[in-house]
């Protein structure tokens, strides 16, 4: 299992697709930094990682279960397809493509409410935030604003 230590290094972007679903290959670093004990200040199982289990109609625990044998990345993907809910390649991808434009004024209030203070506080001062995923991706240095 290559796990990353998330102290040290950044998850993938919760843009990049895994088994078909962004988000997902996000969950799985987590998840593994997490089984490892070298997840620093992520979190495995946040709302995020909530949007694709409930999405792919898959139960966090036992995915993580199944991440602790030990699984690469491709039985992972494997498990993934074989294990969520049946979907047509259009729903996902109309999935995937409202996650990756969504604009924080489209989330759960919850949601928003968390963002209104979180961007400010961990964002570089001026930050442009077009959607969700960019605050990541800024954050993680994958967008340089």
């Amino acid at each position: 299992m290559k796990s990353l230590d998330l102290t040290k290094e950044y998850p993938r972007s919760p843009r990049e697709t895994f088994a078909g679903y962004v988000v997902a290959a996000r969950a799985l670093d987590k998840c593994r930094a997490v089984v490892a004990g070298t997840n620093g200040e992520y979190h495995f199982d946040c709302p995020l990682d909530n949007f694709f289990f409930d999405f792919a109609g898959i139960d966090s625990s036992v995915f993580k279960d199944f991440v602790a044998t030990g699984a690469d990345d491709a039985a992972v993907a494997q498990w993934i397809t074989e294990n969520s809910k049946d979907q047509s390649q259009e729903e996902i991808v109309q999935w995937n493509n409202d996650l990756r434009y969504k604009r924080i004024s489209e989330m759960p209030i919850e949601l928003q409410v968390f963002m209104e203070g979180y961007i400010p506080e961990n964002l570089p001062k001026g930050s442009v935030v077009y959607h969700w995923f960019d605050v990541y991706d800024i954050e993680e240095e994958r967008i340089k604003q």
